[in-house]
C-alpha cells in the first residue's frame, strides 16, 4: 500500500510510514519496522519508478538507524541487524504489478552503529549512512527496494544519484559534460569539439573517469589564423596586430610601414608607396623601391667604355639592391634611339650588378650610346599600388631587354592555390592595370609578361594581393525613409487582403463573437512562438496529487501582476498533465545571486526587493498567503525583474482576518516563529518570510543563519504549544496518536500530569511497540515537560 512518499509495503502489517521528531526536534519523515517478535519475517518496501536519464550506475545513499538486538529481552532468536537492498530494472513504470522474484540484490546492509534503551532515554539518533553502487543499467528507469528479514529499523533519508564529468574547456577544445561508465574501472572517451576560430592541431580527446573526474587529455587545438589564444578562447587580432599562420603564438605588432584594415588579420597591408617582396614572410616590413644611384661616371677608350657611379641616397630599407645597364644607339637626332644589339659585351655583366661599375667593349667607333644605370631591389618587378573590394591595381617595369618592341602586356591572375582549376587574362598597353570583377576578401596571385612581335615573354614572378572585406551598405536619411514607407505601404495591403479574406470579401452581416474576431485578427494564418517554461507532474500520479498540481494552477490563473510569475496555460488532455508559465532566463534568484556574487550595486539590489515586496503585496490585496516565500521561489528574467512563483502551498485567507491555514511542509529558516510554534501561516508571517529574503539578497544567496542548525536557529525552537491540551485525549490527538487512547485509558492515566511522569518502560507497556510511535510519544512528553517548566504566568492544574 502507498505511504506518504507514494512508496510500496508489502505485507501490510510490515513497514509502516511515520512523521516524528527528530533529537533536535526537528520533524522527520521515515519508514520503519520493528517486528523482532515473530521468526521469518519478509517485509518489502518498494520506492517509486526513477529514470535513469542516460546514467549507466547510479549510487543509493541510504541514511537508517538500527536497534541493538542485545538491548530487546527476549528477540534473541528472531531478531537481526542485517536489511537487504535490491533493484529492478524496467522501461516504465510498473505501478503495483512487480514481484518479488523479478528484483535482483544489491547488498546486505548492516549498521555501522546501533542504539539502545539508554540512547532512546537521552534521544540520542546514532544515523548511519551507507552508499551502494548499482549498475549497469540500460533501462529507461529502476526501483530500489529494501527487504527487512527480523530487524528493528528505521529509513530516514534515500538519495539517488550518478556521477558526470562536467563540461569544461581544455586546451581550446571544448568538452561537454559525460556521464560515467557502467562500472568502477571503465573510461568514457569523450571528443572535443575545437572552440570558436581554432582548429584541431591532434584530435582532442579527454576520458571521463568513473569518479567523475576528467582524466588523459590527448591532442589540442590551436586558434585560426588572425585570432590568439585569451582564457581558454580564441580572439580575434586588434587592429595594428596580425597573425599569419594557425598556432600557439600570439598576435604579432604589424611590421614596420604596414597595418592591420580590420580586427583578425592574417597579414598587415603594406602602405601607400610601399610593397613586400614575393619571397619576403608576413613578417618583414614593408619597403619601397630604391632611389636612381647618383655621381655616373664615363670613361671612352677607343671603343669601349667604363661606367661607375654611387649607391643610391635612399635603398628603400632593403639590402638586396642591384644595378641594371640599359644601352642605347642612337642616330643624328638623338631623339632616335634603339637598342645596342647583341654584339656589345657587358663587363662583369649588364644584369643585376652588386658593385657599382662597368665595362661595355665592342661598341662601333663613331657611334653616339646612351646608357642607362637603374637601381633595383625585391620590390621592383610587379607591385600592387592598391586594393578595393574588388579590384586591384597594378605597377610594373618595361623589361631589361625585350626582343623587339612591346606591343602589349598581358596580366594573369587566379584565386590563390585554384590555378589548376581556373585563371583568367587581362590585356593592357601600358605598364599599369587594374583589375576588376574580384571577389571579396579573397586572396590572389597575379603574373604579368610582355608581348613582342616575336611572341610572348616569360612570365614575372608571383605577386599575392588580398582584395578588401566587404563593407555593409549604408543609406542616406531620405532612402531610408522611402525604403520604410514602401514597406509600411505593403503591409497595411496585405493585412486589407488577409482581412477581406477573413471575413468572405463583402458586407457578410453573419454574427462573429467579438474575442474569436479579435484573435483572427491578431494572429491571422500564423503561429506566435513565445518560449515558456513547462513544469510537467510525472507519471504514476494520483488523482489527489493530480488535483493539487491543478490547484496551483488555478491559483496562479487569477493573478495578473508584472511581479507574479504569469500562467500562459494548462494541458491536460495529454498523458503528460502540464503547467505553462512565462520562461525565465536567469532562473531562481538564489543561485543567480551567487552565481553573479558581488556584480551589482546596493540599487539594483535594492531594486530587486522592491519588485518582489510589490509582488507580495499584490497577493497580500488577493487575501492570499504565499507560506513558502523564499529567494528559491523568486525568479530573474534577463531585465532582472523578479516575480513570485511556486503556489504550491498558497491558501486564501477567509474573511475572518485571523483565519489561518495550517501545514506540515516548511523550511524552519524561512518560517516565521508562529508558524513554527503553531503550524498556522497568515500574511503576517508572509512579512518574516520577506525580511528573510532580504537577508539572502543583500547577502547574495547565503544561507539564512549562516550554517546554523535548525535547533540553534532563533526563533525556531519547534516546541508544540499544549496548553490548549486539557485532556489526555486532546493531547493524543495533537501529535496525531489518537488510536491509543483506549490503551493510555485501560492503564490508568487520566490526567496529563500522570502522563508526564511516564518513561520508555512505561510507554512500552502500553503495547505500544512501534519505534517511532514511542519517540514521538516521548519527545511529546519531553516538549510538555520543556513548557512548563519555561512557563513564567500562573500554572494550569495538570
Amino acid at each position: 500500500m502507498p505511504g506518504d512518499w507514494g512508496w510500496l509495503t508489502y505485507p501490510s502489517h510490515g513497514w509502516d510510514s511515520i512523521n516524528e521528531m527528530d533529537e533536535f526536534f526537528s520533524p522527520i519523515h521515515t519508514y520503519q519496522v520493528c517486528n523482532v517478535m515473530t521468526p521469518n519475517q519478509n517485509n518489502w518496501l518498494r520506492t517509486n519508478w526513477v529514470q535513469r536519464d542516460g546514467a549507466r550506475r547510479v549510487y543509493a545513499e541510504i541514511k537508517f538507524t538500527l536497534r541493538d538486538c542485545n538491548s530487546m529481552p527476549g528477540v534473541l532468536g528472531t531478531c537481526k541487524e542485517t536489511f537487504n537492498l535490491y533493484y529492478l530494472e524496467s522501461d516504465r513504470d510498473l505501478g503495483t504489478s512487480t514481484r518479488e522474484s523479478q528484483f535482483m540484490k544489491i547488498d546486505t546492509i548492516a549498521a555501522d552503529e546501533s542504539f539502545t534503551n539508554v540512547d532512546l532515554g537521552v534521544r540520542r539518533l546514532k544515523l548511519n549512512t551507507e552508499v551502494r553502487g548499482v549498475g549497469p543499467l540500460s533501462k529507461r528507469g529502476f526501483y530500489l527496494a529494501f527487504q527487512d528479514i527480523g530487524a528493528c529499523i528505521a529509513i530516514v533519508s534515500v538519495r539517488v544519484y550518478y556521477k558526470k564529468c562536467p563540461a569544461m574547456v581544455r586546451n581550446l577544445a571544448s568538452f561537454s559534460e559525460a556521464v560515467t561508465g557502467a562500472d568502477s574501472s571503465s573510461l568514457v572517451e569523450v571528443r572535443g569539439e575545437c572552440v570558436g576560430h581554432s582548429e584541431e592541431r591532434d584530435t582532442p580527446k579527454m576520458y571521463c573517469s568513473a569518479e567523475g573526474e576528467w582524466l588523459v587529455p590527448i591532442g589540442k587545438c590551436v586558434c585560426s589564423a588572425g585570432y590568439e589564444e585569451q582564457r581558454d578562447s580564441c580572439m580575434a587580432c586588434q587592429l595594428g596586430f596580425y597573425k599569419s599562420d594557425p598556432g600557439d603564438q600570439l598576435c604579432a605588432k604589424c611590421p614596420p610601414h604596414s597595418h592591420s584594415e580590420s580586427r583578425a588579420a592574417r597579414v598587415c597591408r603594406c602602405d601607400s608607396s610601399f610593397y613586400r617582396a614575393v619571397q619576403d614572410p608576413p613578417s618583414a616590413a614593408c619597403t619601397r623601391p630604391p632611389s636612381a644611384p647618383v655621381n655616373l661616371v664615363s670613361s671612352v677608350n677607343g671603343t669601349s667604355v667604363t661606367l661607375e657611379w654611387g649607391p643610391p641616397l635612399d635603398k628603400g630599407g632593403r639590402s638586396d639592391v642591384v644595378y641594371n645597364v640599359q644601352c642605347r644607339r642612337c642616330g643624328a637626332d638623338a631623339g632616335q634611339c634603339e637598342a645596342c644589339g647583341g654584339g656589345i659585351r657587358f663587363v662583369p655583366q649588364q644584369m643585376s650588378l652588386v658593385q657599382g661599375a662597368l665595362t661595355v667593349t665592342n661598341l662601333l667607333a663613331h657611334t653616339n650610346y646612351s646608357f642607362w644605370v637603374e637601381a633595383v631591389n625585391g620590390v621592383v618587378a610587379v607591385r600592387h599600388e592598391s586594393t578595393g573590394q574588388n579590384s586591384v591595381t597594378l605597377l610594373w617595369q618595361e623589361p631589361d631587354q625585350p626582343n623587339g618592341i612591346i606591343l602589349e602586356y598581358e596580366i594573369k591572375y587566379y584565386e590563390k592555390d585554384k590555378e589548376m582549376q581556373s585563371y583568367s587574362t587581362l590585356k593592357s598597353k601600358g605598364t599599369a592595370a587594374t583589375i576588376s570583377g574580384l571577389k571579396p576578401a579573397t586572396r590572389y596571385i597575379f603574373q604579368v609578361r610582355a608581348r613582342t612581335s616575336a611572341g610572348c615573354g616569360r612570365f614575372s614572378q608571383t605577386v599575392e594581393v588580398e582584395t578588401g572585406k566587404p563593407v555593409s551598405l549604408r543609406y542616406d536619411t531620405m532612402t531610408i525613409v522611402w525604403i520604410c514607407l514602401t514597406l509600411i505601404t505593403g503591409l497595411v495591403a496585405l493585412l486589407v487582403v488577409l482581412i477581406c479574406k477573413k471575413r468572405h470579401c463583402g458586407y457578410s452581416k453573419a454574427f462573429q463573437d467579438s474575442d474569436e474576431e479579435k484573435m483572427h485578427y491578431q494572429n491571422g494564418q500564423g503561429k506566435r512562438e513565445i518560449p515558456v517554461a513547462i513544469k510537467a507532474l510525472k507519471a504514476g500520479y494520483t488523482e489527489k496529487q493530480r488535483r493539487d498540481f491543478l490547484s496551483e494552477a488555478s491559483i496562479m490563473a487569477q493573478f495578473d501582476h508584472p511581479n507574479v510569475i504569469h500562467l500562459e496555460g494548462v494541458v491536460t488532455r495529454s498523458k503528460l498533465v502540464m503547467i505553462v508559465t512565462e520562461y525565465m532566463e536567469n532562473g531562481s534568484l538564489d543561485t543567480f545571486l551567487r552565481k553573479h556574487d558581488g556584480q551589482f550595486t546596493i540599487i539594483q539590489l535594492v531594486g530587486m526587493l522592491r519588485g518582489i515586496g510589490a509582488g507580495m503585496r499584490y497577493l497580500s490585496d488577493l487575501g492570499y498567503v504565499h507560506r513558502d516565500l523564499a529567494a528559491r521561489n523568486i525568479l530573474v528574467n534577463s531585465n532582472l525583474v523578479c516575480k513570485v512563483s511556486d503556489f504550491g502551498l498558497s491558501r486564501i485567507l477567509e474573511d475572518d482576518p485571523d483565519a489561518a491555514y495550517t501545514t506540515t511542509v516548511w523550511w524552519l529558516s524561512q518560517a516565521a516563529p508562529e508558524a513554527i510554534a503553531y503550524r498556522k501561516f497568515s500574511s503576517a508571517s508572509d512579512v518574516w518570510s520577506y525580511g528573510i529574503v532580504m537577508w539572502e539578497v543583500l547577502a547574495y544567496g547565503e544561507r539564512p543563519y549562516w550554517n546554523m542548525t535548525n535547533r540553534d536557529t532563533p526563533f525556531n525552537r519547534t516546541l508544540l504549544d499544549f496548553s490548549s491540551c486539557l485532556t489526555v485525549e486532546d493531547w493524543l490527538d495533537s501529535i496525531r496518536l489518537g488510536h491509543y487512547r483506549d490503551n493510555f485509558a485501560m492503564a490508568g492515566y487520566s490526567s496529563l500530569g500522570m502522563v508526564m511522569s511516564m518513561n520508555i518502560e512505561d510507554v512500552r507497556s502500553l503495547g505500544i511497540t512501534m519505534m517511532g510511535h514511542q519517540k514521538k510519544i516521548l519527545s511529546s512528553i519531553q516538549a510538555m515537560r520543556s513548557q512548563l517548566l519555561n512557563t513564567n504566568g500562573p500554572r494550569r492544574h495538570l
